[in-house]
């Protein structure tokens, strides 16, 4: 992995100034890593042959504390974050994160609106933290599912976990309010697409919300081949030959999923184009690495050392100016790129792994 870029620090950005890149796009998402480490080994994020049992995650002084990252949350959200988003390796690992959420909740806009505060999980602890989970003020939480098959379940996870843990876990969620949940299926050709009508049924009528995501080309471990993709397209024709869609209009400007409902009112699913159907020039998300390291694109080579800087004593002031520089300067546009020639995949250099960046 290559060595964190040195900070910009350009001028003052004002008071709750909102800050865009060249290319217009506003910040307005965060989303924060809060371990790298995971109980799962799925195949498409963490393989095994990767990263084995014994592989040497970052030690616990290298994390952020739970102070320094509401601390860059609070000077994000003065720059126009309005959606903060914990995600991991598996969030529910960090120990006491009920914590970390109670004081995130306490955050509010320049305007005076309260700061979402979402999760994503695999939803193995699920059902042990919901209700701690809702008690501090968690606003959503997602869930990654693959499959409901236990056999293609395990095989994505690669660690023996059972379906029923998961979908238990979702139960709990539901049943303390955390609602609407939403489950995330990553979907890749040979292993897991034979589950997709099986996976829009269960969650018909439910009022939860089910995503199918395109295999990604994140990091250079998974082994990430441009035919083993689902085009999102593929994945609505065949839902539709069976349940029958119509598109549904986005909720806001850059939101990831397109979203289709059922026409006999089951309920909505939405699919994610992350491979054919990019979404870069709407993109408006940001991402801090478990040791405080800030990446402006979900495909980037290098982060931005934004914990050196809070561990050598920098002000509020000079952290909001090097976030704001950052983003000012930021031109990511991967996917974009990719996509002119999805049938070959661009070198990946040294590409981080999104077990260490997050979803």
């Amino acid at each position: 992995m290559s060595g964190p870029r040195s900070l910009p620090v350009p001028g003052s950005t004002g008071a709750g100034g909102a800050v865009s890149d060249t290319l217009g796009r506003p910040l307005r998402d965060l989303r924060i890593s809060v371990t790298d480490r995971c109980n799962f080994r799925c195949v498409y994020c963490m393989p095994k042959e990767v990263f084995g049992r014994d592989y040497p995650f970052l030690p616990k002084a290298a994390l952020l504390t739970f102070e320094e990252i509401t601390r860059l949350a609070r000077i994000a959200v003065s720059l126009g974050v309005e959606k903060i988003r914990l995600t991991g390796g598996e969030p529910l690992l960090r120990k006491n994160l009920h914590e970390l959420i109670a004081a995130l909740t306490e955050l509010h806009t320049p305007q005076g609106r309260a700061v979402e505060i979402a999760l994503t999980t695999n939803g193995s602890a699920l059902a042990h933290h919901a209700q701690s989970l809702k008690d501090a003020g968690l606003t959503r939480v997602s869930v990654s599912l693959d499959s409901l098959d236990e056999a293609r379940f395990q095989a994505m996870n690669d660690t023996g976990f059972p379906v029923a843990k998961v979908l238990g876990g979702i139960d709990a969620a539901r049943q303390v309010g955390l609602d609407p949940v939403k489950v995330n299926m990553v979907v890749k050709r040979g292993h897991n697409d034979a589950d997709i009508i099986a996976m829009a049924r269960h969650f018909h009528g439910t009022g939860i919300v089910l995503r199918f995501i395109e295999y990604m080309d994140v990091g250079a471990t998974n082994g990430w081949q441009m035919d083993q993709v689902v085009p999102s397209a593929e994945i609505i024709e065949r839902i539709n030959a069976q349940m029958p869609l119509d598109p549904v209009t986005p909720a806001y400007p850059g939101e990831t999923a397109t979203r289709w409902a059922y026409r006999d009112g089951g309920g909505e699913i939405g699919v994610i184009s992350s491979v054919t159907g990019a979404f870069c020039r709407s993109c408006t998300r940001a991402r801090i690495s478990t040791d405080g390291k800030l990446f402006t694109c979900l495909f980037a080579t290098t982060g931005h050392d934004l914990r050196a800087l809070m561990r050598a004593g920098g002000t509020d002031d000079e952290l909001a100016d090097a976030l704001a520089g950052l983003w000012r300067t930021r031109e990511d546009r991967y996917s974009e790129l990719r996509s002119t020639n999805t049938r070959r995949r661009p070198p990946a250099g040294q590409r981080i792994e999104m077990s260490y960046i997050g979803g």
